[in-house]
């Protein structure tokens, strides 16, 4: 089974005079520099191993990278575009690299899945939504107080 996600630390390695210069993984280029990065088993440039969204160099101290599938990532850009887990909010199922996603606070969903998880109206742009006790509603559904036993009926539109 292929882990897809995964946290990686990026180490800074002195090269030693007498050592044969390794290959970066980036660009396939000689290293020739005195220190390099290694990261995910594999040597870079410290300008090669960026993050494929924002293009940040990842080779900051202490400085850690996440992959999915074939992409790496920076820890800000990973979480913005796969939240906490990686996975929908609504569906739980896995959300594919680069798929286009929709956020609220710190959950992400699928386009299908963002909707009222009451009335499962979907949102168009613009449309308010509210998260509620960790469940997205429609103004009319949030509004109407189904969750604290309020008896708000919705009217036909």
């Amino acid at each position: 089974r292929m882990v897809l996600d995964k946290e990686e630390s990026v180490s800074l390695v002195s090269l030693q005079s007498r050592e044969k210069p390794r290959g970066c993984a980036g660009c396939n280029g000689k290293i020739r520099d005195r220190f390099m990065l290694q990261a995910l088993d594999r040597y870079w440039h410290e300008d090669c191993l960026k993050c494929a969204c924002c293009d940040c160099r990842l080779g900051r101290l202490g400085s850690t990278l996440y992959t999915r599938a074939n992409l790496i990532l920076c820890r800000r850009d990973y979480l913005r575009l796969f939240g906490v887990t990686g996975n929908c909010a609504a569906c739980s199922k896995l959300i594919p690299a680069f798929e286009m996603v929709m956020r609220a606070r710190d959950n992400v969903y699928h386009l299908d899945c963002f909707a009222c998880q009451l009335c499962r109206q979907r949102f168009c742009v613009g449309d308010k939504f509210f998260l509620k006790n960790n469940m997205i509603l429609c103004q009319l559904d949030y509004e109407g107080g189904h969750l604290n036993g309020g008896g708000g009926e919705r009217q036909p539109q």
